[in-house]
């Protein structure tokens, strides 16, 4: 109990004298009334469509750069940021796929049958088909574009593929995490491959590179190649610093004398990446597109807090809907920015990017209704009131549900076992379970204390399943009112309800072992033939299919591919 208790008062400490610089206590910069995402009038008055490079990091914490006050260098981010409009009101998803097909599709997970996890190496799964991308958007309005980094939107069959989904070219990994130099991912014991892909085919000659210099250098070729005078998008979906932690010596070196092996390795991937958008900016001045272009930076989740990343001083961690899992760096830097070097509260999420930049190029977003994301170039540029007033974080009806949930503690409208989340004002509404919910601060330490991890386990076993914050007055979710104002959570569970309204089932298909690498030259990629396209296509479980016989076939099929899978990975092991 003493250990305990001497953590609480650490903490307590720490998050009340003084330790915390930034001045969260702002008004909230939203409107009453959202404003029409596709309104003319909101459409800039700029001589040519800029160019627009949109740079997205992979796990990178909320506390781990410069301008949050962290101990890893970044000075390339500080300076552009500095220059630019810091959002301190962004929001994104607390893991890999959600943030991703959110950015691409400007809708809400529930919206796109993406709201449980993330698309598995081996599932028959990807970005659904129906959707119209942002790269295709942009690719109606004239623009050259280009993806450069991590897709983990789905493979199994080519039409999920970059270059078929609105990009020109590709070069990047297809799943999840890969080894930084020989970009081997194993998704389980012996179920290992090769992912790096130039466009359709498997990029064997660039095996040994450490991905993120290779990624920057081909955006500079891209830069080299192109003309300044046709507009370009470059989306730079960075592996860093999700985990293998790697990084070349040289960066590891700068950060010897910090005692966590982790955060060591974690923070030479930040400074290395940091130098990386360091040397694409100079290739946008080289090559003559910096004065027509706009720059956006955003995380996509989290830090891993296990790998080295830090959310301080903000509650959570990857994998939560705490802030820590879901409150983004972001900032936009850009000569055409009418009101530059300055702070944004303004709400800003994830799924606002695909309105903003198409009408930044000039985009035609009348046939593609019912987007969840707001034009926030106004409150960007020019200082405006968001047009955004609320966030479904998301509702995910698969993932656990929480012990203590029912309906009746939802006042008979929401099952608060569900595990849901949403922001609507300056209130934010948690139900079910919100995963691992303590403050963390940065790993500095060799051992690191475990009287931390004591207390995060003693917060995540409190009989609860509904949180309620008002989180412009307590951004840090120190203080739950959910008891003291049950008219806020009831308003808040109606929204709730509201979405799940317009929800569209879950797509999460059983693993394949046809997707096994093996059965693919030795590399992850497109597997389904027609057969399992017409049977795996559609929701949750497998479609039944119409011809009794095929079935049989593919039945039998599966049966002889999952016993050679069995001996293959017997062998491995």
């Amino acid at each position: 109990m003493a250990v305990y208790a001497l953590t609480g008062f650490s903490l307590v400490s720490l998050l009340s004298f003084g330790y915390l610089s930034w001045d969260w206590m702002k008004p909230s910069l939203v409107a009453d009334v959202p404003t029409d995402p596709m309104e003319k009038s909101l459409r800039p008055a700029f001589t040519r469509p800029p160019h627009i490079i949109f740079i997205l990091t992979d796990d990178q914490g909320y506390h781990d750069v410069g301008y949050h006050g962290s101990d890893i260098q970044t000075p390339t981010l500080d300076r552009l940021a500095a220059e630019g409009v810091k959002l301190e009101n962004y929001y994104i998803q607390p893991i890999c796929t959600p943030s991703r097909s959110q950015l691409i599709t400007g809708r809400y997970q529930i919206h796109t049958g993406l709201q449980h996890s993330i698309i598995r190496p081996r599932q028959p799964n990807c970005l659904p088909l129906d959707q119209v991308t942002l790269p295709q958007k942009l690719q109606e309005a004239g623009y050259s574009t280009h993806m450069v980094g991590k897709w983990h939107l789905g493979f199994y069959k080519k039409e999920c593929l970059p270059t078929r989904r609105g990009f020109d070219t590709f070069l990047g990994s297809l799943t999840g995490n890969v080894d930084y130099y020989t970009y081997d991912n194993c998704d389980g014991p012996g179920v290992c491959g090769y992912d790096l892909h130039e466009g359709e085919d498997v990029a064997w000659d660039q095996s040994g590179k450490y991905s993120t210099f290779l990624y920057a250098q081909r955006v500079s070729k891209i830069l080299a190649s192109h003309s300044p005078k046709e507009p370009i998008f470059i989306y730079v979906a960075f592996q860093a610093v999700h985990t293998p932690l790697q990084s070349p010596k040289e960066y590891i070196y700068r950060y010897r004398s910090m005692g966590n092996v982790a955060r060591r390795k974690y923070a030479a991937m930040v400074t290395c990446m940091d130098e990386a958008v360091k040397n694409i900016t100079w290739a946008l001045k080289k090559y003559g597109y910096y004065d027509n272009s706009v720059i956006v930076f955003s995380t996509d989740n989290g830090g891993q807090t296990f790998s080295g990343g830090s959310n301080w001083p903000l509650r959570g961690r990857k994998g939560t809907y705490w802030e820590g899992g879901v409150r983004g760096i972001g900032f936009v830097h850009s000569p055409l920015i009418k009101r530059k070097r300055r702070t944004s509260w303004a709400l800003v999420h994830i799924t606002d990017w695909y309105p903003t930049l198409v009408s930044l190029a000039r985009g035609n977003l009348s046939n593609v209704p019912g987007l969840d994301g707001y034009n926030v170039w106004p409150a960007i540029s020019e200082g405006k009131e968001s047009p955004r007033t609320e966030i479904l974080h998301n509702i995910d009806p698969l993932y656990n549900h929480a012990k203590y949930g029912s309906l009746e503690d939802g006042f008979g409208i929401w099952n608060t076992a569900v595990q849901a989340s949403i922001r609507v004002g300056e209130w934010k509404l948690l139900t079910g379970d919100p995963g691992y919910s303590d403050w963390i601060p940065p790993q500095t330490l060799t051992n690191f204390p475990g009287s931390w991890w004591n207390l995060e386990r003693l917060t995540d076993g409190l009989r609860k399943s509904v949180w309620l914050f008002n989180i412009t007055a307590d951004p840090y979710e120190r203080y739950d009112l959910s008891e003291q104002r049950p008219d806020v959570v009831r308003t808040l569970l109606m929204r709730l309800v509201h979405y799940n309204q317009t929800a569209i089932p879950v797509r999460y298909p059983a693993e394949n072992p046809r997707a096994h690498p093996d059965f693919n030259g030795g590399a992850w990629g497109p597997w389904a033939s027609e057969d399992d396209v017409e049977e795996w296509e559609g929701i949750g479980e497998p479609l039944k299919s119409r011809n009794k016989k095929k079935k049989c076939k593919i039945c039998k099929l599966r049966s002889f591919f999952r016993k050679l899978n069995t001996r293959l990975m017997s062998n491995r092991i």
